[in-house]
């Protein structure tokens, strides 16, 4: 059995095997004109050798330069592994990184280094800013990655061609010890004292300090850019982020193949964006994340968004999906996150408004995510046409809260509403919590419809966990196992204003003691035809009002003024 770092030599292997497919219409020899002139750049006439074992940086940036100076056009990337620090992108550029061409990242300077090992270092972060406390360091650096580019228009990079950011940290943060061997898991909050769990290794990469200078922290990080293309590569091992887009708006993404350990790709603070037809591996956070920090400065929303024709995974822990040797990690293994999935947050102070999610898969994952955390006003989004598949968390989590992560006093409690739900299989989810939708006191979600909604989980929760009243846990960061163990096995729904599900189906596959619907804290609510177990009661109600159940197998119909402590 390949193990992820042989099957990541192999990739390798194919990069200089000279496997590169011509452009037909293009000859280096005689390359067309626009004036005087040329349209394509090789990287290897201006220095790059694409041996993998010399650094080619300077090569590849002189490329780029001239491109640029030309007025635009192509830096072509043949057959071969480039091994480079940080790569500076260019308006009017177009990298094109050739079948058989492998960008590989250069290894980043250990815990006591200066250098990395071949006498390189990345760029340097930015300096600190007032705002830098708002977000983790990764979404407040870019000049420290693999590929960056700031204030830019018109660039894109595309190609059938791999980007291989072996050498950038992922995440590590400066409370981990120099030199510590891998970074432990994610998960719910522990309890003070509590070790976490350590998170089995995934290849055999050296653990570089992300704030230590030198260390390339992301694969590709765009800041303050506009009509920006990514099309048809693969991405192996990104860093913290995989593709960290801050402030770019009229953004093509199509096609990647994602393999990464940590977020496949942050799109933050962007406008008009396109998602599509992308698969993204991601077993320890975030496949695809829409977010909307305070990293600019200001609070900016992420607007204008599709997501569809996309699969997201977190699951496969041996192999790689770039070349077919992915194999999933045993059930029973510890501190593995398997998150895996597209998440609206957590960073949310500006909004995410008029967002399509459909036709999406996820499988061995967390399931969808939308929060308002830090005042953003999360609004007008639309969820349809997807399917779920061994789910390990909540196959829905809305949660809006106050963690307020921003500048006092003007960050406050944002807005979770007009949100669209429909055409949605969850098969052989776990029940230990079932879909969550939760607002706070005061602050409730509004205006929820879900239809046509198909949840399978595997059952059997224990008897106490049967009237349990969630904490409230406003302040807390937000993730579906924050409340513990929940008192429902379909959906808890708590703080909540206008609310219709209709079509909707739990089925456990062993006995569960737990209602399917608990609410609380809830106006004005209907439900039409819903099926689920009537043994026990279906739904339990507190501090309900203004309620409608129809034409349901779940319970006989009932409108009720009000309920307190109910079951039905």
């Amino acid at each position: 059995m390949k193990t992820f770092d042989s099957a990541r030599r192999d990739l390798l292997k194919l990069s200089g095997l000279g496997l590169a497919v011509s452009l037909p219409s293009l000859s280096f020899a005689e390359a067309p004109k626009i004036g005087s002139s040329p349209l394509l750049f090789d990287v290897r006439t201006y220095g790059a050798t694409g041996s993998g074992k010399v650094l080619d940086t300077k090569g590849i940036n002189a490329a780029i330069e001239a491109c640029a100076a030309a007025g635009g056009g192509t830096v072509y990337f043949p057959a071969g592994t480039y091994l480079t620090f940080s790569i500076r992108l260019k308006s009017l550029v177009h990298l094109y990184i050739a079948q058989g061409a492998t960008i590989l990242a250069a290894d980043s300077p250990l815990p006591g280094q200066t250098t990395g090992e071949l006498g390189g270092v990345y760029d340097a972060a930015e300096p600190n800013t007032s705002y830098d406390a708002y977000q983790d360091y990764g979404h407040n650096h870019w000049h420290n990655s693999l590929l960056w580019g700031e204030n830019l228009h018109d660039l894109s990079i595309t190609g059938p061609g791999l980007i291989y950011g072996k050498g950038l940290s992922f995440g590590v943060g400066p409370s981990r010890p120099p030199g510590a061997p891998q970074r432990t898991g994610f998960g719910p909050e522990r309890p003070a004292g509590t070790p976490p769990v350590q998170r089995p290794p995934r290849g055999e990469y050296p653990m570089y300090q992300a704030e230590q200078p030198g260390v390339g922290n992301k694969a590709i990080a765009l800041k303050n850019c506009r009509n920006v293309t990514f099309k048809d590569f693969s991405l192996l091992k990104g860093g913290h982020f995989g593709l960290l887009l801050t402030g770019v708006d009229n953004l093509i993404i199509d096609g990647l193949k994602i393999d990464t350990d940590r977020d496949g790709m942050d799109i933050d603070c962007c406008k008009n964006v396109r998602v599509s037809n992308c698969t993204v591996n991601s077993p320890w956070d975030d496949g695809i994340c829409p977010k909307s920090s305070y990293a600019l400065g200001y609070n900016r929303a992420t607007e204008n968004v599709t997501i569809t024709n996309c699969y997201v995974t977190g699951t496969y822990m041996l192999g790689s999906v770039l070349d077919g040797t992915w194999q999933k990690f045993p059930a029973d293994v510890r501190g593995v996150g398997r998150t895996g999935r597209i998440k609206c947050g957590t960073e949310s102070n500006g909004g995410f408004k008029n967002i399509t999610i459909s036709n999406c898969v996820f499988e061995g994952c967390d399931g969808l995510a939308l929060e308002s955390e830090d005042g953003a006003l999360c609004e007008d989004i639309t969820i349809t046409n997807i399917t779920m598949r061994d789910i390990h968390s909540s196959p829905l989590f809305f949660r809006l809260g106050a963690r307020l992560r921003g500048p006092k006093p003007e960050t406050k409690v944002g807005t979770l509403q007009r949100i669209l739900v429909s055409n949605i299989v969850s098969y052989n989810s776990s029940a230990r919590l079932g879909s969550i939708l939760s607002g706070i006191p005061d602050f409730p979600l509004r205006d929820i419809k879900i239809a046509n909604f198909y949840s399978q989980h595997v059952g059997g929760a224990p008897q106490d966990q049967v009237g349990i009243v969630p904490p409230e846990k406003i302040e807390s960061y937000p993730d579906p196992g924050m409340f513990g163990p929940m008192p429902s096995q379909g959906f808890f729904l708590r703080h909540i204003r206008n609310l219709e599900m209709s079509h909707v189906e739990i089925e456990p596959v062993a006995p569960d003691p737990r209602p399917s619907f608990s609410l609380l804290d809830v106006h004005r609510a209907d439900f039409f035809a819903i099926t689920a177990p009537t043994s026990p009661a279906a739904f339990h109600l507190d501090q309900v009002t203004d309620l409608r159940i129809a034409f349901s197998r779940a319970t006989p119909d009932v409108t009720l003024a009000s309920a307190d402590n109910k079951t039905l």
